[in-house]
């Protein structure tokens, strides 16, 4: 794999767990690590820094990188790592720019930077929005449940979430908990004399997930899965299965809302309530033609 890791890191504690949860994952799929620290010229139109500070906080950023390429190459010697300080641009648009070109993005659920009670940074929020790769979302890391859970829906995203968490847990050498929360359908207007049955209801789901995974176990023959309907909404299902895995993996948009939205009410719910690791996966964009 030529495409590397990408880790945001500002010296925050949240930062440091997600560049150890990176620096693990570039280690399982034998990829480089790129280490990025971002340093905003500018902000709003104004300047960011005070004159003369924009050299304190470059010697203060180059200190958090420097740091961090010493934690993961402690932590994995054969990991090729490599870091970037970028500046001039508002952090968001960098890892924007880092996602078209990578595995995946790494980041923290919130920096330095922001509002105290707020649970995920405006920068984390952007970027899992809008970024071509999958992003990883990282608070507190579990492990020892050696399980990793995914949300199938049927939609293009749920299947780009498949494919991505049945590669993690092959990697991981975990088991895959895959997740469908289902409900009864509404009462159409007017009203059927007979209700809908929820066995039938149920039987429908398990067929179309199991055409949905089919695919991919034989893929991963070595990945133990389980499949698990649930007659529930998805956001309490997933929160609840999350508190079991060491990571929940979800695509950005399911079938239902508003297509014109960047991120699904669940992801976007998820991305705050989720116990463990969280990656948003969406699908690649297809290739312009030449």
């Amino acid at each position: 794999m030529t495409e590397p890791i990408v880790v945001g890191v500002d010296g925050s504690g949240r930062s440091l767990r997600a560049l150890v949860w990176a620096a693990h994952s570039a280690a399982l799929h034998h990829c480089q690590l790129k280490v990025v620290h971002v340093l905003p010229r500018y902000e709003y139109d104004v300047p960011f820094y005070p004159p003369g500070r924009f050299e304190e906080a470059a010697k203060r950023g180059t200190e958090i990188v420097a740091e961090a390429v010493a934690i993961a190459r402690e932590a994995y010697p054969d990991l090729d790592v490599v870091s970037a300080l970028p500046s001039g641009k508002a952090p968001a648009k960098v890892f924007l720019e880092e996602a078209e070109h990578a595995h995946a993005v790494v980041l923290g659920a919130k920096g330095e930077g922001g509002f105290g009670n707020l649970m995920l940074g405006s920068v984390s929020l952007q970027v899992v929005g809008h970024a071509a790769s999958p992003v990883i979302i990282v608070d507190h890391i579990t492990t020892g449940h050696r399980r990793v859970v995914v949300g199938a829906d049927g939609s293009p995203h749920s299947t780009a979430a498949l494919d991505y968490a049945f590669q993690a847990a092959s990697l991981r050498k975990a088991r895959l908990l895959v997740l469908h929360a289902w409900s009864m359908p509404c009462q159409p207007e007017p009203p059927v004399l007979i209700d809908p049955d929820p066995d039938e209801i149920a039987k429908k789901h398990q067929h179309e997930l199991e055409e949905q995974i089919s695919g991919l176990r034989n893929r991963y023959p070595e990945v133990e899965v389980t499949e698990e309907l649930i007659r529930d909404a998805p956001i309490p299902a997933l929160t609840r299965a999350s508190d079991r895995a060491d990571l929940l993996v979800l695509g950005s948009r399911g079938r239902g809302g508003f297509h014109g939205l960047a991120l699904g009410s669940v992801s976007h719910q998820l991305l705050h309530y989720s116990v463990c690791p969280i990656a948003i996966v969406r699908p690649r964009p297809e290739p312009t033609p030449a």
